[in-house]
Order: structure tokens, then C-alpha cells, then sequence
């Protein structure tokens, strides 16, 4: 056997867990495929006589290559494809990540969606696949503390979609728990901050719901914010009047706020936004987390 037909053994050999790999990242079967040949590709063309662990180079690489797809697609503003299921026997993982990775469906995919491209692949790779964030981190560009950051961010909003009641649907009289129509959280997002500019409490009162919270990270709280806030009233008592500074933004391909200094953004508010009310803030100060997302003023 050739070198090259013992490294086309070995790619075979964990092309399975490769595909599941960037089917849970992409949300499509065709760019999924599409990424792993890419990544055979980069593989052929590669010296790795030095790879002690060639299953987790590939790992890196082809989720490299996926978030690239992500960020081009965001970019386009395309539609993420539906997700397909991916039998257990696919993921190498411990039985807890496998039994997540086969119960995604409709209602959790739509919280997938309105993911940013970093957010997503952090979440993906770690909760389902259980890659460190010291490895993610050198995937999306950042510290591991930010990548830590992006996959919580990302776990409230699958959390919160995993305990909301599950005969809301896209296509009945409620919005999804954290997906709400792009347009419609624009319009929530841009009354809460005309209402926080003015001081109009009653306003913010109305926009917020009943277990509305406000989270900051460790950077934010070092500039003197509170770490957690719960409740309307407490919230609007925060923005009321304020804000002055902060313009809508489209954060990760979601409507929320940002707060620049110079040409580039000192503070994000992220927006939770579900049945027309704001569900939860969460303030982002933590500058490596900022360098990954995609924000557009």
C-alpha cells in the first residue's frame, strides 16, 4: 500500500465522524459533503508526518472550512438548508453528545439559525463533539475564554428553546421561543432603544418580559455593570434615559446594539426577542469576543 492509499484508508475511516462534524455546523447534507472533500484536499496536499492525532487535525480542519461557509452564507444572507439526522453511530462522543446531536428538530435548528457563525460552530464543536475550547479557539481566532463565551451565549438560547413549550411552531400563532421573523425583532430592538433614549419607562416596561434578564460578561462587569439583572422593572430602571451612545446594529446576523468607540465597538447588547418582548440582553465587553463577531452598523 502506497502512502497515499494508507492516508485515503485513514480519511475514510473517520469521514463518518467528519460528516457529522459539519452537518451539525452547516444545517445541509450537499455542503457538508462539499467540506469534507475539501478537506481530503488540504489532507493530500499536507505533510502530517508530524500529526499525532489525525482524527482531530481533520476535525480542525474541516470546521475551519465550515465556518468559512457559515460566514460566506451570512453574508449572502442565504437560508440555512434543513438539517438532516445523523445516525449515533456517526459521533464518537459520549452517549450525553449523542443523544443531543439525534434529538435536534425543527424548533431547535431554528435556534441553530439564528446563531452567528462563531457562536454556532462554538456550540456545535463543543457540546456536541466535546472539542476543548483551546482547540476552537484557534478555529474561530480568538482566546478560549472567548470561545467559552460564544458556546454559553449559545447554550442559553438552545436551553431556553429546549424548556419552551413544545406545540409553539413557526407556523401557528406563536413565534418560535428564541427564532423570531429578522424584521420583527428589528422593530422590538429599535422601539427599546427610542424608548431608552427618551427615558420613556413605561415603554421599556411594555417591551420587556416578565422574566426579562440582563447578563454581562466578565469584561462588562469590570467596567461597573451589574453581572445579572432580573426582572422588567430592574432592567428598564438600567437602560431608561441611557444608551445614548449605543445605535442598532445587526450582531451575527441579529438585530441588537452596539456601542463604538472610534471604529470599533466597545460594547454589544445582544437581543433575545420572543412574542413581541425582549426575553434577554446580554452585554458583551470582552474584546476577543467582539473580534469574533460580525457586526454591521
Amino acid at each position: 500500500m502506497t502512502e497515499i492509499e494508507g492516508l485515503a484508508a485513514r480519511f475514510e475511516a473517520d469521514r463518518p465522524h467528519l460528516r457529522a462534524v459539519a452537518q451539525r455546523i452547516l444545517g445541509s447534507p450537499d455542503e457538508a459533503e462539499d467540506a469534507v472533500q475539501e478537506a481530503w484536499v488540504r489532507l493530500s496536499r499536507s505533510d502530517t508526518g508530524d500529526v499525532g492525532n489525525l482524527t482531530g487535525w481533520l476535525t480542525t480542519v474541516v470546521s475551519r472550512i465550515c465556518l468559512d461557509m457559515l460566514r460566506s452564507r451570512t453574508a449572502r444572507r442565504e437560508e440555512p438548508a434543513e438539517l438532516p439526522e445523523v445516525p449515533a453511530g456517526d459521533v464518537p462522543d459520549p452517549e450525553h453528545r449523542a443523544l443531543m446531536a439525534d434529538a435536534i428538530g425543527p424548533a431547535l435548528l431554528l435556534v441553530l439559525d439564528t446563531l452567528g457563525p462563531a457562536e454556532r460552530l462554538a456550540f456545535v464543536l463543543h457540546d456536541m463533539f466535546g472539542v476543548p475550547f483551546p482547540e476552537i479557539a484557534e478555529i474561530v481566532g480568538c482566546s478560549p475564554a472567548a470561545a467559552r463565551q460564544l458556546a454559553s451565549r449559545a447554550r442559553r438560547r438552545v436551553q431556553h428553546t429546549a424548556t419552551a413549550d413544545p406545540a409553539a411552531s413557526p407556523n401557528g400563532s406563536e413565534e418560535p421561543a428564541d427564532g423570531p421573523a429578522p424584521a420583527s425583532a428589528r422593530r422590538v430592538v429599535d422601539a427599546f432603544l427610542a424608548a431608552s433614549h427618551g427615558g420613556d419607562f413605561t415603554a421599556l416596561l411594555a417591551l420587556l418580559d416578565p422574566e426579562v434578564e440582563l447578563r454581562a460578561d466578565a469584561a462588562g462587569v469590570k467596567m461597573g455593570s451589574a453581572g445579572l439583572v432580573r426582572g422588567p422593572r430592574a432592567v428598564a430602571e438600567t437602560f431608561s434615559g441611557r444608551a445614548r451612545g449605543a445605535r442598532v446594529a445587526v450582531i451575527d446576523g441579529r438585530p441588537g446594539l452596539v456601542w463604538m468607540a472610534g471604529p470599533k465597538p466597545r460594547v454589544v447588547f445582544t437581543f433575545t426577542v420572543a412574542g413581541g418582548r425582549v426575553t434577554g440582553i446580554d452585554l458583551v465587553a470582552d474584546q476577543d469576543t467582539l473580534a469574533a463577531m460580525t457586526i454591521e452598523t
